[in-house]
């Protein structure tokens, strides 16, 4: 088998968590040599991520500022059947493109694409072609791995950027528009403007199942499009994805002890349950590591998974709001728990998905009149769903 050079670190997975864990790692510590590794041609996939201003600390924005492709700081609104509200917090988003292209000018030769790893150990990686990477460290950041031992419901979606004949309207993004018909969970249409005649349209579900029909999405988008008299010219770009919204499982059965090999973003449960949002996780976990380096070996797999560990905890109450979510509301009356939670103060709103809710938010989101009935609530929390 060829050895390819050897190397400080190498990050397995060029999603999010990995790019942004080999940016981190390259601006501050210059001297450190690594290897971004990924299996497809690009960087990034095909996705489109968004962060609100509140989500990352100001002292950390340097580390994101290069890759948004879209700010809107004028806020977000959203949109329910009784219920519509704008809010002034600023809005940004990532595009793969734009992600695939800084971390290639940043890092250069470390980045090495149509890589597939079939072999991880804390000290090397074997190739599909039988090249092997040794490294001091090994990071594995290809995707959320086996689910198995957690419980879920999904938030899936398919979204299309849409060139129209006319200019849309909007002014800025529209995070929930749930006045469009309720199917499969708790449904709603994201709306991002890329400009007066190009916009992001997102068909998006809170459902029990995985399941993904993207024809029949891409139906219903056409329809949300007809609805608001959009003539569309073009399809500029279509995503799809399903994310885990966790409400269960066994952390130790996920990772378990004796693994040696270190792990990062979803492979590491590192995101915030309720949502399966993972900006602001990624974030700080790039930069505590960088931080905190150099953490060689196994001894990095120890200190990796104590941190996933200790915000899987701290995730307890988000995936408590995941059971009563899935367990306690009938999947088309979904959208009244968001439709009462966005009533609630902006900044509650703000460290809810930064996941940084206080002792005095968790409160308040449960207090008051109920959107579920108590009997199902108390259901859910003794008996969770499967």
């Amino acid at each position: 088998m060829a050895t390819m050079t050897d190397c400080d670190v190498a990050i397995v997975g060029g999603g999010l968590a990995g790019c942004l864990t080999a940016l981190a790692l390259a601006a501050r510590h210059p001297h450190v040599s690594l290897r971004l590794l990924e299996s497809d041609d690009r960087l990034g996939g095909n996705h489109i991520w968004s962060f609100f201003d509140s989500d990352v600390d100001a002292g950390d924005r340097w580390l994101v500022e290069p890759l948004i492709a879209h700010r809107w700081p004028e806020g977000y609104e959203v949109r329910f059947p009784g219920h519509c509200r704008q809010l002034a917090v600023p809005y940004n988003s990532i595009t793969s493109a734009r992600l695939d292209a800084h971390v290639r000018e940043r890092l250069g030769d470390a980045v090495l694409t149509g890589a597939q790893a079939t072999g991880l150990t804390p000290t090397s990686v074997t190739l599909s072609d039988g090249r092997v990477v040794r490294a001091k460290a090994v990071l594995d950041a290809r995707g959320g791995g086996d689910l198995s031992a957690l419980r879920c419901g999904w938030q899936k979606f398919v979204g299309q950027t849409l060139r129209l004949h006319a200019p849309h309207g909007l002014s800025r993004p529209v995070i929930m528009d749930a006045t469009v018909e309720q199917m499969d969970g708790y449904r709603f249409v994201y709306l991002l403007p890329w400009d007066e005649r190009t916009v992001f349209v997102e068909d998006t579900y809170y459902s029990d199942t995985p399941n993904l029909d993207e024809p029949m999405f891409g139906a219903r988008i056409a329809a949300y499009a007809r609805a608001r008299d959009w003539q569309v010219e073009e399809v500029v770009h279509s995503e799809s994805g399903v994310l885990p919204v966790v409400h269960g499982g066994d952390f130790d059965r996920f990772w378990p002890q004796e693994d040696p090999v270190a792990r990062l973003g979803a492979r590491a449960a590192l995101f915030q349950p309720m949502t399966g949002y993972s900006l602001p996780d990624a974030v700080r976990f790039a930069l505590r590591l960088a931080n905190e380096w150099p953490v060689e070996g196994q001894l990095l797999a120890q200190a990796t998974r104590g941190w996933a560990r200790d915000h899987w905890r701290q995730g307890a109450y988000y995936r408590l709001l995941g059971r009563m979510l899935f367990g306690a509301a009938r999947p088309d009356q979904r959208w009244r728990i968001f439709e009462r939670f966005y009533r609630l103060d902006p900044s509650l709103i703000g460290r809810f998905y930064a996941g940084r809710s206080t002792l005095g938010d968790r409160i308040r989101i449960l207090c008051g009149r109920p959107p579920v009935p108590i009997r199902d609530a108390m259901r859910a929390l003794l008996s969770p769903p499967a």
